[in-house]
């Protein structure tokens, strides 16, 4: 099966506060859904619980140890392995979070889609540093958001080298 992230990170390696976005970046939004239809989404609980509901026209699957945990429209299985096994989606299946799940779907990637946003944020989910002589940059496509408190962000594709 293989296997890619999707994730959006600021500059000190936060993706998440409090169970949600520091940020809004409806242009991310918009790539995500791009990238990921038609496909599997696997998530962690704390991912799920942020979002509104399934993410439609994808095979929604939850990762958590809660063993009566129930996700209306999702699947919910205890590890990443069986929610790799339970994808009935075509290849590939997009791991999207959070932090914990990153780091155990990481080291089985083969391609990360990942905005760089070019500003620090307070949050309590980080990303794992990528390896320079593991990951090269493929995409680049730099952008800034509007306004006085704009900032710059980056949508990069990376692919595992060797």
């Amino acid at each position: 099966m293989r296997i890619e992230l999707v994730v959006a990170v600021a500059r000190n390696g936060v993706i998440g506060a409090r169970g949600s976005l520091p940020w809004r970046l409806p242009d991310d939004l918009r790539r995500f859904r791009a990238i990921t239809t038609g496909h599997a989404v696997v998530m962690g609980r704390k991912t799920w619980e942020s979002l509104r509901g399934a993410l439609p026209d994808r095979q929604n699957i939850v990762v958590t140890r809660q063993r009566t945990y129930r996700a209306a429209g999702a699947q919910v299985v205890d590890s990443f392995d069986a929610a790799l096994e339970a994808v009935s989606r075509p290849e590939p299946a997009f791991c999207i979070g959070g932090g914990e799940l990153f780091r155990e779907a990481l080291p089985r990637s083969s391609t990360i889609h990942l905005t760089r946003i070019d500003r620090d944020f307070e949050g309590d989910a980080t990303f794992p540093a990528l390896g320079p002589a593991q990951w090269r940059v493929t995409q680049r496509e730099d952008h800034r958001t509007d306004g006085d408190d704009g900032f710059g962000y980056t949508f990069m594709t990376y692919t595992r080298v060797g």
